[in-house]
């Protein structure tokens, strides 16, 4: 125990943590220079086409020095703030953090976020100065920020480059200097904690785990705390570029498990694992349970792959515990799921590797937030879809859930990010110039409008400076309205959203509008409508596709023409009355993207 270290890479998204891994599995000979790439810890497509990191990765490094022969385990984490849950997961496993900070951009809103986690999980900061190759590195000034963020002297900082390897020498003799070695007893009962797990279809599900107390064996027989399951521990090892079995794994250390698990319920991150003839009496003390921010209907195209989707998602859940699903119904697209995510890049990525991985063609419905109704005899109805509203007659209050976001920016761009914040409605708390060139503004806004494109829309009028961090607050009362969308005065409920009544009409038009765009037309015509309760507020007609019936009437009496047109006129008549409207799969992606016009 003596030896080992256990540590996490934390940073902003882009400031290099991939880079700093690559370079140090290549300093301990842990990956050869033939299987050497660029993410090497990044297995998934989607992390190398996007250039972030989506899933922690795990790997264990032997490092020698002053004759010593050292284990670190290090955990790789993701920069975005929609995967936050994956980072506050292996900050758990961890006694140490390297903080990792890009000389040309200085300290961003996750570094602070992220280095308030690791804060409250009692681990060492070591603090390191990267990309300090660059020709526009702000080596002094980002310096000066970090001892005023830490309240460390200037001699604690490492200056490096994940590019060049310059520096990464001090990094390891910091780790070993500076981080603790693991806490815990070898001869205690076995107690070990699930970080993390995957499912392989040839091996089931695989735990990844961090002993602290006791001795896990090959062949013992383990017992999961939380769910009461018991299993023999077929197979266990250590998490290199490849799975290295290992006859045991103790106190201090981090490994995989296989039990042969193929049911994926029966596996809960976060759970501890314990010995069946000898266990603990209580339970490791976990990270915070996962709090969705974003939900949205997940449907399959085809009502037969329902169960396809169920067990993929299943799956997905073991990859990815920060997503939580429920089954669900709607009228428009039949069964399907409403999940729930961290955020819009979230449900975009968890979208794509359910095509990708799992072979799920899906549709998704408007995202929106939860909310809390109030009813006039007093019961209080969470709201995570809209359909979920209580009559109008029976509401009282509508609560939606606020933030408060860090916004990190140049000075040159506060007026005009003040004013996107106050089109979201929200309201400026706080304005600190952290250096003369960086001004940190704290804003409370309503969840709801973040979700869509507030992150992208900061990028642009910032021309990509500004970084966006935010933390949940609490529920507050809105005047919120349910916008239903109809099409021939039947409710679509896939459309249906909870929105400001003060933003209610301007969305209805742009909805309606971005609808007559993309429904095709029909043999009838099609109205298409916004409403808020009985009201229509916004309509757009689509013209029905019309045949020249008055095509072999040439010359004659005009009133044959007009017995055919009215003969037609007649049969669209009743065609719209019996007509449905089928609304392709383009158009629930096409409204995902609505942008202000």
């Amino acid at each position: 125990m003596e030896n080992f270290r256990n540590f996490c890479i934390i940073a902003h998204i882009d400031h290099g943590k991939s880079t700093l891994a690559d370079r140090m599995l290549e300093m301990t000979d842990t990956i050869s220079a033939r299987d050497m790439q660029s993410q090497a810890l990044d297995d998934m497509d989607l992390e190398r086409e996007r250039g972030i990191t989506i899933k922690a990765h795990a790997i264990q490094l032997n490092y020698f020095q002053d004759g010593k022969e050292y284990t670190f385990n290090l955990i790789d984490t993701p920069g975005h703030v929609d995967f936050s849950y994956e980072v506050s997961r292996s900050i758990a496993a961890c006694e140490g953090a390297l903080l990792l900070i890009d000389a040309t951009q200085g300290v961003q809103a996750q570094t602070i976020s992220n280095l308030y986690l690791a804060m409250e999980n009692d681990l060492v900061i070591i603090p390191i100065l990267n990309k300090i190759d660059m020709p526009n590195a702000m080596i002094d000034e980002v310096s000066e920020e970090i001892v005023d963020l830490l309240g460390c002297d200037f001699d604690d900082i490492i200056h490096a480059s994940g590019k060049t390897g310059e520096g990464v020498d001090n990094i390891f003799k910091a780790i070993v200097e500076r981080i603790p070695v693991p806490k815990g007893d070898p001869k205690a009962p076995l107690q070990a904690m699930i970080f993390d797990s995957m499912f392989d279809k040839y091996r089931g599900v695989i735990a990844y785990f961090r002993v602290m107390n006791g001795t896990m064996r090959k062949g013992d027989w383990i017992k999961f705390l939380y769910t009461g399951h018991e299993y023999q521990a077929q197979e266990i090892g250590i998490l290199k570029m490849t799975q290295v079995t290992k006859p045991e794994i103790s106190t201090g250390n981090v490994g995989y498990l296989i039990t042969g698990i193929k049911d994926s319920k029966e596996i809960k991150v976060g759970d501890t694992i314990t010995l069946r003839d000898n266990p603990t009496t209580e339970a490791v003390k976990g990270f915070h349970e996962v709090k969705p921010m974003v939900f949205a209907g997940i449907f399959p195209i085809e009502n037969d792959d329902f169960e396809g989707l169920r067990d993929a998602l299943e799956k997905l859940q073991l990859n990815d515990s920060s997503l939580v699903f429920t089954a669900e119904t709607s009228a428009a697209l039949g069964f399907g799921f409403r999940c729930g995510f961290l955020g819009m890049l979230h449900l975009e990525i968890v979208q794509e590797r359910l095509e990708r991985e799992f072979d799920q063609n899906v549709i998704t419905t408007v995202p929106n937030v939860q909310y809390y109704a109030y009813t006039t005899r007093r019961t209080v109805i969470p709201v995570s879809n809209p359909a979920d509203l209580p009559d109008m007659t029976l509401l009282d209050t509508v609560e939606e859930p606020y933030i408060r976001a860090q916004i990190i920016t140049s000075p040159d761009y506060i007026g005009s990010i003040m004013k996107l914040c106050m089109e979201k409605r929200g309201e400026l708390k706080n304005q600190i110039y952290l250096t003369p060139g960086r001004v940190e503004l704290t804003f409370e806004l309503p969840l709801a409008e973040i979700v869509f494109d507030f992150y992208d829309k900061l990028k642009s009028i910032s021309r990509g400076y500004a970084s966006f961090d935010y933390t949940p607050i609490d529920y507050r009362a809105s005047d919120l309205v349910k916008l239903d969308i109809k099409l021939n005065n039947e409710n679509v409920d896939a459309f249906s959203t909870l929105i400001h009544r003060s933003k209610a009409e301007s969305f209805g038009r742009r909805l309606c509008k971005k609808l007559k765009d993309i429904l095709p037309r029909q043999q009838f015509q099609i109205a298409i409508q916004a409403a808020v309760g009985a009201k229509i507020i916004a309509r757009e007609t689509i013209s029905a596709m019309r045949k020249d019936v008055t095509a072999k009437c040439y010359g004659g009496d005009i009133s044959r023409k007009r017995k055919l047109l009215e003969k037609q006129k007649e049969g669209k008549k009743k065609m719209r009355e019996i007509g449905n409207v089928q609304v392709p799969q383009k158009a629930f992606l096409q409204v995902l993207k609505l942008d202000d016009e």
